[in-house]
């Protein structure tokens, strides 16, 4: 079964981002990505994940409609099996708090260290390899 990483972000930039980072891992078929625009997205995809195996959420803390925050708890809801890493552009104090007890394992700040990422997934794949 494919191990599939669900990244949920409103800016179009970042998959491309992504995608880069990543591109030896996606093209070897180690973990797919996908990516949701907005939370609502997000949450249809998490609870449709049938056909894969969710590992992780990697979700923005600001986006229009739903925050990341409000997002949290309700993806923890579906499946709390799956841990969520946050990502702000704000990493003060309170955000990183609230993140944490809204049921976030971690939050990351942008820009995005993709060396400490890969890390966190890295111990995700090898839990389900």
């Amino acid at each position: 079964m494919d191990h599939l990483i669900l990244v949920v972000d409103d800016e179009p930039d970042i998959e491309q981002l992504f995608r880069q980072h990543f591109r030896r891992d996606l093209r070897s078929g180690r973990f797919l990505m996908e990516f949701a625009q907005s939370a609502l997205a997000a949450l249809e995809r998490i609870a449709d994940a049938r056909d894969v195996s969710l590992i992780l959420i990697l979700s923005d803390i600001n986006m229009p409609g739903m925050s990341g925050l409000e997002l949290l708890p309700r993806a923890r809801s579906i499946r709390p099996d799956v841990p969520v890493i946050m990502i702000t552009a704000y990493g003060d104090p309170q955000t990183k708090q609230e993140a944490l007890r809204g049921g976030a394992e971690a939050l990351l700040t942008k820009p995005i260290d993709f060396t400490a990422l890969r890390e966190e997934i890295d111990t995700r794949v090898g839990r389900f390899s």
